[in-house]
């Protein structure tokens, strides 16, 4: 009697890290399923100050998914996560800018989109396994880095559920992206040489200050100096982040400004150059901490931002937060961005910064 196959839902973006994990998996010997989700529809400003929309193109990569799982054979579900996007995702964004903080809206769409609902999808299919073209790597139940230093995405996997981990296959997550695209052109996949996707995950390439004023109130203020020195207007300080130079609109100014804080009391933006103190910091506090191994305290290495080197650091327990001292002073510390904690390839976790 022949054994049965492990059953496996697939994340189907239609692009082709999601193709050929979908492709693998199958050679393997598992039984697969592909599944598209459809989290944002509808239009956005190509810029701020025009009327000019561009519409998202979602359509265009479900057909992308269900042509590759044509040539593969398999069956290809589409699920609408959309109301629940918008609630955990595009709320949370907006409500996070409004509030003067910088979110990420990719980490909290791998929290609640792939690794929940798609993960509830899957149990209702009776999979025992879901998989994701993610640049990641799971062994024995821990998240590791993708093998490819270009690539690693496990930062934007931070705050996925710990007990999901183990079910939860990267199918390229070993591999390097150049060999992704010739093993892709091997198989023949439709896919091959489609450009990688750019922008907020399922939303796509967007402006982002012309998509928040069309949800957020402008509340013009000062640019200001960390003098005090006025420099400039801006129209919110919700549509500035620490560390931004471009967008300012103070040019003609013999040093390059940079924000360094938002005075949301005097609703002043502050500016400095990109050498002053008041833009690097050696120490913070971390809130919301999703460990994806048990709690740890100790020298480790962590990153700010995506695709920021490793920075040594020690963690320490601080009541519901963790208070972090880097050795090296960290440029442009943003309040509302995720830090995330490495043992070597291990992802401990990650939380916000506060």
């Amino acid at each position: 009697m022949e054994a049965k196959k492990p059953k496996v839902l697939v994340g189907m973006s239609g692009g082709v890290d999601s193709s050929l994990s979908a492709a693998l998996l199958l050679e393997q010997g598992f039984e697969v399923i592909g599944g598209f989700m459809k989290n944002w529809s509808g239009s956005t400003k190509v810029c701020e100050g025009t009327e000019e929309f561009k519409e998202c193109d979602w359509r265009d990569e479900r057909r992308d998914a269900m042509r590759v799982a044509a040539q593969l054979g398999i069956p290809l579900l589409t699920f609408d996560f959309e109301n629940a996007y918008r609630a955990n995702v595009v709320d949370y964004m907006v409500a996070e800018y409004e509030a003067g903080r910088t979110p990420n809206p990719d980490v909290m769409c791998n929290k609640f989109m792939k690794f929940d609902l798609f993960v509830k999808e899957a149990d209702k299919l009776g999979c025992e396994y879901v998989a994701t073209g993610h640049y990641a790597r799971q062994e024995n139940g821990k998240l590791l880095a993708g093998s490819d230093p270009n690539k690693d995405q496990s930062y934007f996997l931070c705050q996925m559920p710990r007990e999901v981990l183990p079910r939860v296959l990267f199918p390229v997550g070993g591999m390097l992206k150049p060999d992704v695209r010739r093993e892709a052109e091997e198989r023949g996949l439709v896919v091959a040489d489609k450009p990688d996707s750019q922008g907020v995950c399922f939303i796509g390439e967007i402006n982002m200050t012309a998509f928040l004023q069309e949800r957020i109130p402008k509340k013009p203020g000062k640019i200001v100096t960390t003098d005090g020195v006025i420099v400039g207007d801006h129209d919110g300080i919700a549509f500035y982040t620490i560390g931004q130079r471009e967008g300012l609109k103070i040019g003609g100014l013999a040093t390059p400004y940079y924000v360094v804080a938002k005075n949301a009391e005097r609703n002043e933006l502050v500016v400095s150059s990109n050498f002053h103190e008041e833009l690097y910091k050696d120490e913070l506090e971390v809130a919301d901490m999703n460990w994806l191994v048990d709690p740890k305290e100790g020298e480790f290495t962590a990153r700010i931002r995506y695709r920021q080197p490793l920075e040594t650091c020690q963690l320490t327990m601080n009541g519901d937060t963790l208070h972090i001292k880097f050795k090296t002073p960290q440029r442009a510390v943003t309040p509302g961005q995720f830090i995330v904690f490495y043992d070597g390839e291990i992802v401990l976790g990650g939380g916000v910064i506060v």
